[in-house]
């Protein structure tokens, strides 16, 4: 059964599905990019973003930065 899915691309040509995708098999695919920008919702945005914000998140600075918030007590 072919099946048609909405996915999106970054810059860097990495593709989100943007719904989640169940197969009995590894299967082929073919991707067509179309002409015009998506629309995107905060969290799709947001998982754009993530590999981008994750280079000058994910260091020692900022670590200590946010340090004092793992002292806080857990709810």
């Amino acid at each position: 059964m072919i099946q048609t899915v909405e996915a999106m691309i970054d810059r860097s040509g990495r593709l989100r599905l943007l719904q989640p995708v169940v197969l009995p098999v590894m299967r082929r695919a073919f991707v067509t990019i179309l002409d015009d920008e998506p629309e995107l919702n905060a969290l799709e945005m947001a998982m754009l973003s993530e590999p981008a914000l994750a280079v000058d998140w994910n260091t020692a600075e900022e670590d200590e930065a946010w340090s004092h918030l793992a002292q806080l007590p857990s709810l």
